[in-house]
């Protein structure tokens, strides 16, 4: 455990932290278990001359469709074009 002293006016201050080190082993097919790591994670592996480095690559999580329900209500409650009849819309978005 490694520390820290700090000079603070008339008290001394000291800091104390715990920097884990874990060694994996990886098996005959190049393989390690990662703690923490769950199914379908992915890693950017960042390897240098004595050293890799994983990161964890974090992703959004997609978007749920709508259902047909949902996706009628939000047509008819649109206010964009309330109104417009079929033959107009068509003036409107085609070429002339």
């Amino acid at each position: 455990m490694e520390r820290l002293t700090y000079d603070v006016g008339l008290d001394l201050l000291m800091v104390q932290w715990d920097n884990p080190t874990m060694t994996l082993t990886a098996d005959a097919k190049k393989r390690v278990v990662i703690p923490g790591a769950a199914p379908g994670d992915v890693f950017a592996c960042e390897q240098s001359d004595n050293a890799v480095i994983l990161r964890r690559v974090y992703r959004e999580a997609p978007r749920k469709r709508l259902t047909r329900e949902q996706a009628l209500k939000a047509i008819r409650s649109w206010k964009s074009l309330r109104g417009v009849k079929w033959e107009e819309l068509r003036k409107m978005t085609r070429e002339p």
